[in-house]
């Protein structure tokens, strides 16, 4: 199968699972129809030529993008204050204040808020989840938001900035959406580019197999995203990690002679090579070892939770199996996700206040970045428990 990044490249499956849900954000009702949830399978391969990694196997067909995609992580105060530096960041460094910005993939306009309380005079957002009555009532004037996908509903983008935070992952065909945002910018060589993305060096690194799921079919590492920007037309101005050095961020702008100087933070292809590698050792014996701690737990007669119900969440189910069932619980902040199931094991999805009487042995953050604040919320509930992160 030829690359969707380079198209030139030769590429190898080094990661498989069968039978994973292929959604993990949409909101589910009932036990019936979580068990039941539609399932795909992951081949995860990487092109040997420009190191981009994608799902083989993954059938666009499966996406079912719609207001009940229930994606938002701003109910956590950690994550507000990120969304709140990352705007005045953007807006400050390319003086956006007064300015225009266009999000694609925006969600339900977190972000947008947030460049608005910055300084940006109108902000439009495309998404097919967008939830116009959760706009934040100090910012709505300047929000516009448009209910479907791009490029189809937004074929030009007259904008100051384009930003598309957590979306080109979810993307198969990776080059033909780049082209299509350089496309939609036409002569707008001033307009800067920001997109925000999962570090897959990372994951691949510490073998977090629960940062695999199927809704990701694209995987960037910092090398791969710099030289796919490169390729479809963009100057990269910036290349970093953000957020614990979980995301990754890239600012550029359209070109039409892009420098091929990499950026420092770039890896080469053997390097990746070598991460994929230390994936394949580490991973199996890594969900092993959470399969064995959640049955030690119930073998002792006591109860386990995992703390967010999210795509972290449905992935590490998923990957435990049958040892899933010693679980009881996901726990999420979240209101819009209380009384809904977790897809494909049927987990209740819970609100904080509930392990008060649960009162659990052992609770399992999904991602280590909220250590802190769960802890907090665990002890203004008077919920004594062992603790531990992914």
């Amino acid at each position: 199968m030829r690359c969707p990044a380079c198209d030139r490249g030769s590429t190898e499956v080094f990661y498989e699972r069968d039978g994973v849900p292929v959604h993990s954000c949409l909101l589910v009702d009932d036990v019936a129809t979580a068990r039941e949830f539609p399932r795909g399978d992951l081949r995860i391969a990487r092109c040997t030529d420009c190191g981009f990694i994608f799902n083989q196997a993954f059938d666009p067909g499966n996406s079912s993008y719609s207001p009940d995609y229930e994606e938002t992580q701003a109910y956590s105060p950690h994550f507000q204050s990120f969304l709140s530096a990352l705007a005045e960041r953007w807006v400050s460094r390319y003086a956006l204040a007064g300015g225009r910005v266009v999000e694609i993939g925006c969600g339900k306009a977190e972000f947008l808020a947030e460049l608005v309380r910055h300084g940006v005079a109108e902000a439009v957002g495309i998404d097919p989840g967008v939830h116009g009555e959760r706009v934040p009532a100090d910012v709505r004037d300047r929000v516009s938001l448009i209910p479907g996908f791009f490029p189809q509903q937004m074929p030009v983008i007259d904008a100051d900035a384009v930003v598309c935070r957590h979306t080109l992952e979810h993307i198969g065909p990776v080059a033909d959406f780049m082209r299509d945002v350089r496309k939609a910018l036409g002569e707008q060589t001033d307009t800067v580019v920001l997109f925000e993305l999962p570090d897959t060096l990372r994951v691949l690194r510490e073998a977090a197999f629960w940062d695999v799921y199927y809704e990701h079919c694209s995987y960037f590492t910092p090398g791969s995203l710099a030289r796919l920007f490169r390729r479809t037309g963009f100057e990269v101005l910036d290349l970093s990690m953000a957020y614990d050095d979980q995301y990754l961020l890239i600012e550029a702008r359209p070109s039409d002679t892009p420098s091929a100087a990499p950026r420092p933070l770039e890896e080469d292809v053997s390097a990746l090579a070598a991460a994929v590698a230390s994936f394949r050792e580490a991973e199996a014996e890594l969900v092993r070892a959470w399969s064995d701690e959640v049955a030690s737990v119930a073998g002792r007669g006591g109860r386990t939770a995992i703390w967010g119900s999210g795509s972290k969440g449905v992935a590490f189910l998923a990957a435990l199996g049958g040892r899933a069932d010693a679980i009881g619980c996901a726990v999420d902040i979240n209101p819009f996700k209380h009384g809904k199931f977790m897809a494909g094991t049927a987990h209740p999805i819970v609100p904080p206040n509930y392990l008060k009487d649960y009162q659990p042995d052992l609770v399992v953050a999904m991602n280590s970045v909220y250590v802190d604040e769960i802890r907090r919320d665990l002890d203004e509930l008077d919920v004594s428990t062992r603790l531990e992160a992914l």
